[in-house]
């Protein structure tokens, strides 16, 4: 959970600089002066004012040069604003104070810490109060293949292992087939229950192994049902990896799905 607004001000702040140091590039490639436009029944007649209250008739085979104009006046507005708003950001993080409530009980000796309960749960132990939880995962049958994870946990394939793996290395609390109850107290055992820290959501992920076994996809395909009714959305809380006989499982879409999603 994060509990400043240090980070994505900061990474705002960012991107408004390099927004400000392009659009200011780009401003000085796009000709002077203003654009008036006037309205008649014949359509639309530009005029450029070239100093003072004289103008100069643009014809219209030289809309281009209108165009230009236009964009060199849009720019400069969403400059000044960009500028203003990064000014604000920087004003603000200048004053932020470093000392937040979710924080106080980090400045409290350990000999008292232990007498307090928190206003806001600090997410190490939130974690493992989370972790400490006691389920019941689904059973293995005996022709089930031995795969072990670095936490010493038995998955049934080796890309399961991967990606137990790597959420591990990635700080990552997982729960592997932890039990979820959906539609009229139907048990499911989705492979990896996921605590996302910054917000604290709860998330899914399923690795479909074998999806050029049509049964097993059909099976899926009915999964997936069962979760979107019970309010497990597909892209929000849900998230799937997949792999068939000719198409093992892709570790750099993994490894995007756990920076863009789980962390």
């Amino acid at each position: 959970m994060k509990y400043g607004l240090n980070d994505e001000l900061n990474e705002r702040l960012e991107f408004l600089s390099g927004i400000n140091s392009k659009i200011k590039e780009k401003i000085d490639n796009y000709p002077g002066g203003r654009i008036r436009i006037k309205k008649s029944k014949n359509g639309l007649y530009f005029y450029q004012s070239v100093g003072g209250s004289h103008e100069k008739y643009i014809r219209k085979n030289d809309l281009n040069t209108v165009q230009r104009m236009i964009q060199r006046d849009y720019l400069e507005k969403v400059y000044k604003v960009s500028q203003h708003e990064e000014d604000v950001i920087r004003r603000f993080i200048r004053d932020y104070p470093e000392l937040i409530l979710e924080k106080v009980i980090d400045t409290i000796p350990d000999e008292r810490k232990k007498f307090i309960n928190p206003i806001v749960i600090p997410d190490e132990q939130y974690v493992r109060l989370w972790m400490d939880v006691p389920y019941t995962p689904k059973g293995f049958a005996k022709d089930v293949p031995f795969f072990i994870t670095k936490k010493g946990e038995r998955v049934r394939s080796k890309s399961e292992m991967i990606i137990a793996d790597r959420l591990l290395d990635n700080g990552i609390p997982y729960k592997y087939e932890c039990p979820v109850v959906v539609g009229d107290n139907e048990i499911i055992h989705p492979d990896f229950t996921i605590l996302r820290v910054r917000d604290r959501k709860i998330i899914y992920h399923e690795h479909c192994g074998k999806m050029s076994d049509p049964g097993y996809v059909e099976d899926m395909m009915e999964r997936s049902i069962k979760y979107s009714l019970a309010g497990i959305i597909l892209g929000d809380r849900l998230f799937y990896t997949f792999e068939s006989s000719k198409t093992p499982l892709d570790v750099r879409v993994l490894d995007n799905m756990i920076r863009c999603n789980f962390m």
